[in-house]
């Protein structure tokens, strides 16, 4: 619905525009003339063409920020693979020290031994 009523008030300000902006003007585009074009079509399509070149430079700002992020991610995922070997790791060593505290003493009655 929201998009309707814009398009609704984007055409009525193209009506607008294009009311009073109908003389006929002459464009240089590098070595192509085009002449006769009302002036209203110029401004729609300076309009229209700024808008394409702001959407590829976000468009271009936003697939380097992807990959940026995926770099992120990447390192993220192998840092908790890290860390998830660590805390194995630890956990084995606690078990040992557990089994080491729990056995029992053996000493050796004989005098020579080392």
């Amino acid at each position: 619905m929201i998009i309707l009523i814009l398009l609704l008030v984007v055409g009525s300000f193209l009506v607008y525009i294009s009311k009073f902006n109908f003389a006929p003007v002459t464009v240089n585009l590098g070595s192509y003339v085009l002449s006769n074009i009302p002036l209203f079509y110029v401004i729609v399509g300076s309009v229209v063409f700024g808008l394409l070149v702001s959407y590829l430079v976000h468009l271009i700002s936003s697939v380097s920020t992807y990959f940026a992020m995926r770099g992120k991610n990447n390192q993220l995922k192998k840092e908790k693979e890290d860390v998830l070997e660590l805390t194995k790791r630890v956990h084995q060593l606690e078990i040992e020290n557990e089994k080491i505290k729990h056995e029992p003493e053996v000493t050796n009655d004989d005098k020579n031994a080392l």
